[in-house]
Parts: C-alpha cells; structure tokens; sequence
C-alpha cells in the first residue's frame, strides 16, 4: 500500500512539474514575440533611414526621408503589434479561415468566397492612383520585412497566436488591404439583413398595417405605402421559419442592430471661445482584443498627419494634420438591394431576365479545410449580383421554391477607388481638397466630417445606387430580379450626395440620424442609424453660445438617454405614484420601490447606479411581452428595444395600442396592464440574477465592456487573459454610446459595440488635441501596452494628440532605426 502510495506521490509530481515546465517553455516561446522598440535593423525597401519614434503610450511616430518610407515605417510597425490581426482580416477577407480553425469556419468562407472580395480587391489595384499604388506597395514590403526578421530571428512566429494556430504567412500584397477595406464595408452594411427581416415580418403579422410600428420610418414626411411582400411572387412563400443560428465570433458580419454607428460633430470659428475650429468624432464598432484601433503619427511631404489607423490600411482614416480634421460615421445610405432571381424550370443553370431566361456567370472554388477533405463550391452571379445561399442572412425564410436571392452592391465594384480616397482626404490640406478627394470614395459609404482652419463641412461620400422611380420595394424589400424597374441603372453623379458647408448656426453634427429628406430615389436609405442621440446631442450643441475642446468632450462622454426621459413618463403614467400600501417584500412593494427609484431619476446612464438596469430590464421586457403574441418565434429578432415602437404604442399612433392586447386571450389588455406585468417580471429577473434589493442594483455589473478575444475569448481559463472586460455607464441612446448585445438573459446588457476610438481636435492650438482607444496599442497578450489605454477609456481619459516631435522623443519607450541595407563593393 506504501508503495502504491509513493508511486502516484512520484506521478503526481512529475505531472505538475511536467506542467510547470510546459507553462514555463509555452510562456518563452510567446515571450520570444514580443516586439522590441528599442534596436537598429537593416532592410530593403527603403531608401534612407525611417525612426519610428514609440512615445509613452506606445503611440508610432514615424520619419523618414520620402512617403514611401513613412508607409513602410507603418506597415512595420503595424506589423510588429498587431500581426495576428492583420493576417486573420486578410484570411476572413479571402474566405481561408477553415485553412486554420477546420469546419467551425466553412459556413463564413463560403460566403465570403460567394462575396468574391478578395478577387475584387485584387482587380481594383490597378485603379489606384499612383501615389495610393506607392503608398500600397511601400507599406506591404514593410509588413513583409517584419515577417522576414521573424522567420530569420525565431521572434516565436511573430505572436502568441501562431503557437497555437499554425497558420502560415504568406506575404503581404497590396490586393491584401484593399481586401480590408471591402471587409469593413461588409462589416458597416446592414440594409441587407433589414430587408430580410422587413419581409419576414410582412409574412407573419396578422395586420399588416402594423409593420410600421414595429419597424418605423424615422420621424419626417411620410412614405408612401409599400406593397406587401407575398404580392411581388406568385410562387408560394414561407409564414413561419425558425430563429437565425448563434453566431461564430469571427464572423464578419454583424447581427442587426450592431452594424456600423459613430458620432461626430463641428463648430465653426463663430461657436468657438477661441476663435477656431473644432472636432470631435468617435467612430463606432464591435468591441474587440485589441480594439480595431490603432494609433499612429506619419510625417508625410505634405506635413504631419496623426489619429486612428486600421491595421492592413496605409491610412489614418480619423484624424488631423496641423491644418485639417478629418471625422467619420456610418452614413446608412441604403447601397445593397436583395433580388429573387427566378430559375429557368426546364435549366436551373438559367435565370429569367427582362429579355428572357440567361445562364448564371459561374465558377468552381475550393475551401481546403483543416483535418478534413476540401471542399469545392459553385460561385454564380446573375446580372445583379453574387447569388447566395438560403442560409446566408435566413434567406431561405423569404425564397420562394424555384428561386434564388442575388446582392447588389456598391462594394462588389471591381474598380473600386476607396483607398485612393481615404488617402487623399489624409493628405489634404484644406476642407476645399479633401472634398474634392472625396468624390472617389465607393464603399462603405460614411458621413464626412470635415475642419481646417476657417471652415467645416459634412459630406456624405460614397456610391449611391441609381434607382427607377418605379422600383417596386423601393430597395426597403427583396424584389423580382427580372423586372427592369427593379434593376440598378449605374450609380448616381457625386454631386447628388448630401452635403453641408459653413451653415449659419456654425455648428454641424451626425449622431447616424436621418440627414436629408428627399423623394425617392434620391433619398439615400429608409433606414438610420438614430433617432434619439441626435436631440440629446442638439441640447447640448445649443445650450452653449461657444464651445471649447472640454466641452465637446463632456458631449463625447455624456450618458444621459433622452429615450429613458421621454419613454418613462409615457409607459409609468398610471403607475406613477398609484396603488396601494404593499408589505414589505411583495411583489407590489418591490414594484413601488422601483417606480420611486424611477421617478427620482435624470435618465443618466451612470454605471454605479441601479435606474439604469431597473429600467433597461422594464423596457426589455414590455417590447418582448407586446410582440410575442403577434409575431411568434420571429420576436427573437427583434433583440433591442425600438424606442419609437413602444412610443407609437403608447400614445396609440394609428392604433398602435392594440399591440396590448393579447391575441390568444379573451380579455383586451390595456397598455397599461401591460406595463405593471413588465415591470413585475423585470424584477422578477433582476432577484434572481442579481439579488432582491434593488437600490444596491449598479449598471456596470450588466453593462460591461467586452472587448473579447475572437479566437481564445472562450477558451476555459486563458479567457480570464485574453478578454479585456470593464464596467462602463453609457448604453444604447446616449451619445457616449455603449450598445448592448441585445436579447433576453444576463448577457443581453452587456457592451458589445461603441467608439474604438475617441478623438476631439482643437485648431486654436493643434497640439491641445486628444485621442484614445479602448484598449492598448499591442495585440500580445503578454505587452503592458495590451491593454493599458484601455483604463483611461473606460474612465473617459484621454492621450495628448500632438505633432510635436520633442515630445514624442522625450518620454519614448523605444526607438527603432531601420537603416538601408548597405550594397557590398
């Protein structure tokens, strides 16, 4: 017994210290990635020495002697940090992820191979112009030197990542950030998955007067009434279809409600104190580890140029140089349309056109998998678009039998001039040029926002789809692909898209809100981004004479939600203050004590407070109670609350109160009956998650920041490392917004989506500007820069954003000199 004893003592041992010894070699090996700042290296590619100086927040500022230098200096460093990021944008893009991660990723690769980027990208090269071809090329030979030094210096593959996962790297090539550019379009477009779900809800609600409540238009002149969707075929529809699938987090494409968002606003010199312009913008994405972000300084010819830069882009697409600002945010310009392309009967591989039944465009693919056989696919195009799968987007939900749905789309341009763009805008220097840059911009179409010394200006840029007049849905729903009216005629001249300059209020602003009124089809999208930030941001805008750079940081971060001001006094107002002494602990006790926590409420979104949480839950749960009994298990599509739903129901616009009612019982609900039982079963929930009192509730606890790692986010234990999680205020209608996930359990409130990046620029003194992002600048998960900035965000700090080169050099945490490579005699 003694003996068997010693022996599993002595295995026991070996074990742990086997694991030790693993850890210990795991945590070198990793080790050996991490970049070093501080070295002097020789390369090729450069024609005289590049410094990238890193100042105290690991922040590049990059020198050299020419532009092309400065962009090999950034793809370096781009390189050095963010690596892994780079590479998983570039596979995603080309539909190569299941080459590393096996079947989990076939259903993403298939789409995008469908989609067809990569090859567009490829194919627009040649339409850059020459200094954004100089600029491709410099800063592909930089990232390419990075992965050079690693593979000849055994830098441990060049990220923790590549331990784990052994993707091969090939090198970089100029189709490779044009690719990015195209998936962030995927990622910032969402008028696809609105149309789906605009005809599946047509298909299921009893009345279908009520889809405008459910799905309204933004508050302005009325739209004419659209047809029903089961009234443009003749073959037989879907009613019912299941919910969509859980979503794989590397999949590129966002779920509703969680595509492209952002903020951004202006004053004139007439509404500054101090005489000059400024800017504030906050670009809005899904949250990730490391953010998106990253940001970097490059001193070009035509002067400095600093803010935020996308990995796999030569391009500060958010910034300022020392004589113009430049913002961004998602436009909502409706630039997809779905088509149902019917099928030749008597030859599946022919589609009805105007002129008669066609063969589809088509080619074979193949999706070489990890631990598996390939597997070979069939691209096809229609004259429209890329046709794609019934379960891409639940498409099979709204395809009749013998159909098949097709996407137009702007980004699907093969001569797409984006990048020309965006790095003209960075080298302008004046709002006059940068506009005139602008006009080669495609896709993803953004709302503009421009500042130099004397001006601001905001510009819808991109391509807007030219439509007929007579097109049956208006691009609001899937159409028939065979009929002419339907069909894209081209794009529309960029003269059309909306823009302002110098207004005589001296103040400009986009929040996603609805820009322009204007008839169709000149109308640029039904759908918008907001309807509620934007009056809180125009309180805020007015209430000042002039402005400062702290005042436009206080609106960056403000979190009061003018939707908890307007929409509690509308659904409480026959509870407020109503109802009989209760005991303590009953449900109609609790129910006062919340009504009271309400009623004393400003509607801040404040973290550390319990209003919050005790009103998201209510709202919650009153959107869920007045759908369910209409729209059945298509109601788990609806995951946000729509705040102009529940304040059409509530003041009863043309009859939308009968959303009260339920249908499968006999009495008739009033709202406000629905209203108390919501409330009940917010609290319900909020005991059995978070304990019964309800003053020591706070935000933060649910609305937490999740900034996940894709890959290792969910991995038991290393996600306690990789996973950067914050408690945050914020939520979905305040300007500092902090977009929850949406849906029902306790993951529901978390922050999944909100402003990466945080800049406000001043050009009474330039250098007084700040920026940040939400994590760090690292993408290693052993750098102290993973996730240092990421504190400062959270508490609505900033960084300096200056050009002054002696301050970058004072307090650098490293410099690297990469020299020529010296040619021997």
């Amino acid at each position: 017994m003694i003996l068997i004893f010693r022996w599993a003592l002595r295995l026991a041992g070996g074990a742990v210290i086997a694991a030790l010894v693993a850890s210990l070699l795991a945590y070198f090996l990793a080790a050996r990635s991490l970049p070093d700042y501080t070295k002097t290296l020789e390369v090729q590619g450069i024609s005289a020495p590049v410094e990238i100086v890193r100042d105290n927040a690991n922040v590049p500022h990059i020198f050299g002697a020419s532009d092309a230098d400065v962009f090999f200096g950034l793809g370096y460093a781009h390189a050095q940090d963010r690596l892994w990021q780079i590479t998983m944008l570039r596979r995603t893009a080309q539909g190569r992820l299941s080459e590393v991660f096996g079947k989990r990723t076939l259903g993403i690769d298939t789409l995008l191979r469908r989609l067809d980027l990569y090859r567009l990208a490829s194919a627009s090269v040649d339409s850059q112009d020459a200094r954004t071809s100089a600029a491709l090329q410099a800063y592909a030979a930089g990232i390419n030197m990075r992965i050079a030094e690693i593979n000849q210096s055994a830098l441990g593959r060049g990220a923790p990542e590549m331990f784990l996962f052994g993707a091969p790297i090939s090198p970089w090539r100029p189709a490779d950030s044009l690719a990015v550019i195209k998936l962030m379009a995927l990622q910032l477009s969402g008028h696809l998955q609105d149309e789906v779900l605009r005809a599946r809800t047509s298909l299921i609600l009893p009345d279908a007067a009520r889809l405008s409540d459910i799905l309204p238009d933004m508050p302005g002149t009325g739209l004419a009434a659209l047809p029903e969707f089961s009234s443009l075929f003749k073959a037989p529809l879907p009613r019912y279809a299941a919910g969509s699938a859980p979503r794989d987090p590397l999949h590129p494409v966002p779920l509703r409600g969680l595509a492209g968002a952002s903020n951004a606003w202006a004053a004139a010199p007439s509404r500054s104190a101090s005489g000059g312009t400024l800017l504030a913008n906050d670009p809005h994405l899904g949250f990730s580890a490391p953010t998106i972000w990253y940001l970097a300084r490059l001193e070009l010819a035509s002067g400095g140029v600093i803010g935020g830069t996308i990995p796999g882009m030569p391009v500060v697409l958010a910034g300022r140089s020392s004589t113009l600002g430049w913002g961004i945010t998602s436009s909502y310009l409706d630039d997809q349309d779905l088509y149902i392309e019917q099928l030749n009967p008597e030859n599946p591989e022919e589609y009805r056109t105007p002129e008669g039944f066609k063969p589809f465009q088509t080619r074979k693919s193949i999706i070489n998998i990890k631990d598996a056989e390939p597997v070979t696919i069939t691209l096809r195009w229609s004259d429209n678009g890329p046709v794609m799968t019934g379960t891409d987007f639940d498409l099979a939900a709204i395809t009749p039998q013998g159909h098949v749905a097709a996407l137009a789309w702007t980004a699907l341009d093969p001569r797409d001039t984006s990048m020309s763009a965006a790095v003209g805008i960075m080298q302008a220097t004046d709002v006059q040029s940068a506009l005139v840059s602008a006009e080669a911009y495609i896709a993803p179409s953004q709302n503009l926002t421009l500042v130099d010394k004397d001006k601001i200006a905001l510009q819808l840029i991109g391509a807007m789809p030219r439509r007929d007049v007579d097109h049956q849905s208006k691009g609001r729903m899937p159409s028939p692909g065979w009929i002419a009216a339907n069909r894209w005629q081209g794009v529309l001249p960029a003269a059309t898209n909306p823009a302002f300059l110098d207004p005589e209020g001296g103040i400009l602003g986009n929040t996603n809100n609805k820009l322009v009124e204007r008839p169709f089809p000149v109308h640029v999208s039904y759908e918008w981004g907001d309807s509620q930030r934007i009056e809180r941001w125009r309180r805020l805008m007015q209430n000042r004479q002039v402005h400062t750079r702290d005042s436009f940081v206080e609106a960056q971060l403000d979190t009061v939600s003018i939707t908890a001001r307007t929409l509690l006094p509308l659904i409480g107002a026959d509870l407020w203050f109503t109802g009989d002494a209760a005991q303590a602990g009953t449900p109609a006790r609790k129910r006062q004590i919340a009504l009271d926590l309400l009623a004393n409420w400003n509607g801040e979104m404040n973290e550390h407070l319990p209003e919050p949480l005790i009103y998201s839950a209510w709202l919650r749960a009153l959107q869920d109670r007045l759908i369910q009994d209409e729209l059945g298990p298509l109601a788990g599509e609806f995951k946000h609350v729509e705040p102009l739903f529940i304040e059409r129901v509530y003041r009863d616009i043309g009859g939308a109160a009968q959303w009260c009612d339920i249908l499968q019982s006999s009495p008739v609900e009033t709202c406000t009956e629905i209203a108390r039982q919501s409330l009940d079963t917010a609290i319900l929930w909020l005991e059995e998650n978070y304990g019964s009192d309800l003053t020591s509730l706070r935000w933060g606890d649910a609305h937490q920041a999740t900034h996940d790692h894709a890959v290792l986010g969910e991995v038991p234990l290393l996600r306690y490392f990789v996973n950067i999680r914050q408690s945050t205020s914020g939520g979905d209608n305040t300007l500092m917004r902090g977009r929850t996930k949406g849906g029902g359990g306790m993951d529901g409130f978390l922050n999944v989506h909100g402003a990466g990046y945080r800049g406000v620029y001043d050009f009474t003194d330039p250098d007084s500007s700040l920026f940040i992002i939400s994590t760090g600048q690292s993408g290693h998960l052993f750098s102290r820069h993973y996730d240092d900035l990421g504190t400062l965000w959270r508490r609505g700090e900033y960084i300096p954003m200056s050009l002054d080169e002696g301050l970058a050099r004072a307090a650098a945490v490293g410099v690297t000199t990469l020299v020529p490579v010296q040619n021997e005699p």
